[in-house]
Order: structure tokens, then C-alpha cells, then sequence
């Protein structure tokens, strides 16, 4: 309990201390007019009221992320703990700040057309096609998760079986993310969006408190906090930063943060809504990590695991020999909140996809129109894009995704390393303090890279092999980065 508690305090005063520090290094300025006002549209550039925007963001970036991630990331031990403090902190709130406001500054780009900015066209043109691939499958695998939840609740009413519940639930959802992706964001997200936020927020809170008053175990940094604890004995790094994502940092964050930057107010706001919503969404997961062991130790018996609450867990969340988060989150909002806990279950676990999903279509939609430079104001022009994003999404609901979806995990976190060299660049570029980026995307290529090398749906080599790539890679680059700040610094004009 005591670490736990240090690692919520922590997470607060990084917000409070280092997330002021980063912004004092962008240089946030209040006086300047933001795109929301300058290139309002009436569609997606629309001034909202920052309580508003920061609750939108929270809730595209979350998703079931910082609940499931940090569900199966604790099976690592105390660990786990670490990555998502430090991570959140020093990373994913990094990575999230300046991905929303070197948007904001350019008119509010999406995350290829920052990239290629700083990165060159070659660069632009891979994260255009790569971005848009990995916001459809996102899209296309929320929705079929949040309507098979829901097919499973509805199975037998009306005498209809759970395939026939499954396909209509589809449709629904389908629609559900047609509308929110062709209307203007404030009429359908920017209404039902804050609603879901509070409700994801306040089941966090259900659960935190089950933390302080229920009886159970939870590891401390004290308990070998380096020692892999999982029952496959998979090893903490790298496989550990890659489980945990939404908690700690999240390369899909850099495709929803342009959404919000075209709709904020005031630059001032940038660090509550970006900085703050990612040291939000590691708060969440700091809580779903400690109840998730909390509850195993608890029911270690019932999960014929006496002595082990690590076994235990992993026992409470597997059905039919395939891992499913879904079923413990139930359980503990069920035992521990009661009739009330199961409602702000279907409200975390089925609307959170399904928000996640809604606004990966509508990013996909706009990072095609920045591409062929097209205006959005008209419902057609809309339309016109967005067909064949569910065209081909719609088909892709046909195949199975359990091996793609492995894959989607490192594509992720290397999206994000790749904007992290990006902000490192741009700040470069700007003469400011590049550490902040350059540091986490250092980091973050011996974690993608090593990953890949050594992982069941990679290369399968041994992890120090591929830790040692890891490193290589980033040394390489490391190479490249310093001779580009030392030729910026000679082109620099002299006073």
C-alpha cells in the first residue's frame, strides 16, 4: 500500500513540477490565437471549454489501454510500478504535450505532416500509410470487441444466439462511429465524450477505494521490484514496456492529440490537456494494477492458486485458454462496487473501445484530407473519405485478428519512439532543450527494436542479442542526432 500510494503522489507532483518545466521549455504563450479561433470550420476546429477538451482527450487516449495494459502488465511484480510512474512522467506526458502542441503551432497537423516536417517527405509519406493502416485496425478491432461484449450481455434475449447479437451489435456500433466521424466533433463526441470520461473516472475512483478498504496483498518496491514475477517467466525489460502502453507512454496518443489541438482555446490550457490527461490516464492504471493483484491475492483459493497471487491472477482473467482482462474487470467492480460497479463496467469496458474506435476513424479521415488537401467543411467532402475507410474496415471484420493485434503492440510504441525523434528535432530545430524528447526516444528504440528481435510474434532471438541491437540502433542514431544539433548550431545567426 505504501508504494502504491508514493506512486499516485508522484505521478501528481510530475504533473505539477516537471510538466511546468517542459512547458516552460516549449513556451506556451497565452496571447497567441490558436487554430480553434483562426481556422474555425464549424467541424473539427470548433473552441471548446478546456474542462471539455481535456475530458475528450482523456477519454480518446484511454480507451481500455491504461485498465487491460495495466491488468496484464502487473503479472511483471512491483516493476510494473516503476514503468508506469517514470514512463508516464518522463515519457507518455512528454511524447502527448509536445505531439499537441507542435500541432497547434502548425495550424493543428496530424502526426504525419509533423513528422515530415522535421523528418523529411520519405518519412511523411511511411507515417501517412503507416498511420492510417494501424487507425483502421484500431477502429475495426474496437468495434468488434466493444460488440462482442455487448453480444454477451444480450445473448438469449429475444431469442437470438450470440452470433446473430454479435453481427447486429456490429452494425451498430458501425453506425455509431459513421456518425461521430462525419458529424462536427462537438455535437455528438464532444456531447457524449465528457459523460464517459466522468464515468471511466469515477469507477477509477469505485476501485481505489476497494484498494484502501478491502483485505488483500499488494507488492512493494521491497519485493525484488527487478525480478520478473511473471507466470511465463517472461523477462521485465523489454517485454514489460511493451504490455503497459497507454499507462506509461502510447504511440496511438500521437494520432488523437491533433484532434484536440484544433479545438483548444488557449496554449496555456495545452499542459491540463495534454501533459495532465496522460498523468490522469497513468493514475488510472496505477489503480487497475494494485486492485488487479489486490483482488487475485484475494480469491488466490477460488483460482486454485493459494501461494501465488501472480498465478492467481492470471488464472481469474483466462477463459477457454485465451487471456481476457475483461472478465476480472467485471469481477472486481461487481464485488466491489455492487450493482452500481456493473454498470460502470459496461460504461468503462464497451464505451471506452467503442471511443477509442470512433475518433481512430476520424483521425484516419483527417490525416487522409491533409494529404490530398481537402477541405472538410462539407458533409460530402466527409463522406467522400470516410466511405472507403469502412468499406475496408467492414471487411477486414472478417478476419481474425488475434495475430495482428500482437503485432499492433509494438507498432504502437513505435510510433511513438518515431515522434519522440520528431519533438526532438522540432526543439532542435527551435534551440530549446531537445533532452526532454531526445532522452525518452533514446530509450524507446532500444525498447521497439529489442522487442521485435526477441519476441514470440518476432524474431524469437535471445533477449540480450536484442537488447544489444537495441542499443546499436540507438547509438547510431544517437550519431546522426548530435552531428544535426552541431549543424544547427553553426547555421545558427550570431548576434
Amino acid at each position: 500500500m505504501i508504494t502504491f500510494i508514493l506512486c499516485i503522489l508522484a505521478l501528481v507532483a510530475g504533473y505539477l513540477f516537471y510538466g511546468a518545466f517542459v512547458e516552460r521549455i516549449f513556451g506556451a504563450e497565452e496571447s497567441r490565437q490558436t487554430p480553434s479561433y483562426r481556422l474555425s470550420d464549424g467541424v473539427d476546429y470548433i473552441p471548446m471549454p478546456t474542462w471539455r477538451v481535456y475530458l475528450i482527450q482523456f477519454l480518446n487516449i484511454a480507451g481500455t489501454g491504461p485498465i487491460f495494459g495495466a491488468i496484464m502488465g502487473i503479472l511483471f511484480g512491483p516493476a510494473a510500478y516503476l514503468w508506469i510512474v517514470l514512463g508516464c512522467i518522463f515519457m507518455g506526458a512528454v511524447h502527448d504535450y509536445l505531439c499537441g502542441m507542435i500541432s497547434l503551432r502548425n495550424d493543428g497537423a496530424s502526426l504525419p505532416e509533423m513528422v515530415g516536417n522535421e523528418l523529411g517527405m520519405v518519412a511523411r509519406q511511411a507515417m501517412r500509410v503507416l498511420s492510417v493502416i494501424l487507425l483502421i485496425l484500431v477502429g475495426t478491432v474496437f468495434v468488434t470487441t466493444s460488440a462482442g461484449l455487448l453480444a454477451t450481455m444480450t445473448d438469449g434475449i429475444w431469442g437470438m444466439d450470440l452470433t446473430v447479437w454479435r453481427w447486429a451489435w456490429i452494425g451498430l456500433v458501425f453506425l455509431y462511429c459513421i456518425m461521430a466521424t462525419l458529424l462536427p466533433i462537438d455535437t455528438l463526441i464532444g456531447r457524449l465524450y465528457p459523460f464517459f470520461g466522468a464515468a471511466l473516472l469515477i469507477m477509477a475512483v469505485g476501485v481505489g477505494f476497494g484498494i484502501v478498504t478491502r483485505e488483500g496483498w499488494m507488492p512493494e518496491l521491497t519485493d525484488m521490484p527487478f525480478e520478473s514475477h511473471h507466470p511465463k517467466g517472461l523477462p521485465i525489460f523489454p517485454f514489460l514496456c511493451i504490455t503497459i502502453a497507454c499507462g506509461a507512454i502510447s504511440g496511438f496518443h500521437a494520432t488523437q492529440s491533433p484532434l484536440m489541438s484544433r479545438c483548444l482555446e488557449n496554449e496555456k490550457r495545452g499542459r491540463l490537456v495534454f501533459y495532465g490527461a496522460m498523468i490522469t490516464e497513468g493514475v488510472v492504471a496505477m489503480i487497475w494494477a494494485a486492485a488487479a493483484i489486490k483482488f487475485a491475492s484475494e480469491n488466490s483459493a477460488f483460482a486454485g492458486q493459494d501461494n501465488d497471487p501472480y498465478a492467481s491472477l492470471s488464472a481469474l482473467m483466462t477463459s477457454g485458454g485465451k487471456t481476457n482482462p475483461a472478465l476480472l474487470v467485471n469481477m472486481i467492480c461487481q464485488t466491489w462496487m455492487g450493482r452500481i460497479g456493473a454498470i460502470l463496467a459496461v460504461l468503462g469496458v464497451v464505451a471506452a473501445p467503442i471511443t477509442s474506435g470512433d475518433t481512430a476513424f476520424r483521425s484516419a479521415r483527417l490525416i487522409v484530407a491533409d494529404f490530398l488537401h481537402l477541405a472538410q467543411k462539407k458533409v460530402w467532402s466527409r463522406l467522400l473519405l470516410a466511405l472507403p475507410l469502412f468499406v475496408i474496415s467492414g471487411a477486414l471484420v472478417f478476419v481474425d485478428f488475434d495475430i495482428l493485434w500482437r503485432y499492433f503492440a509494438w507498432f504502437n510504441q513505435t510510433l511513438a519512439t518515431c515522434f519522440l525523434w520528431t519533438a526532438a528535432v522540432w526543439l532542435a530545430r527551435k534551440h530549446k532543450c531537445y533532452w526532454i524528447a531526445f532522452l525518452p526516444a533514446l530509450f524507446m528504440t532500444v525498447v521497439c527494436t529489442s522487442y521485435i528481435l526477441a519476441a514470440p510474434e518476432g524474431f524469437r532471438l535471445p533477449v540480450t542479442p536484442g537488447i544489444c541491437a537495441g542499443v546499436v540502433l540507438a547509438c547510431i542514431l544517437c550519431f546522426l542526432f548530435i552531428r544535426f544539433v552541431r549543424q544547427q548550431k553553426k547555421e545558427a545567426p550570431t548576434a
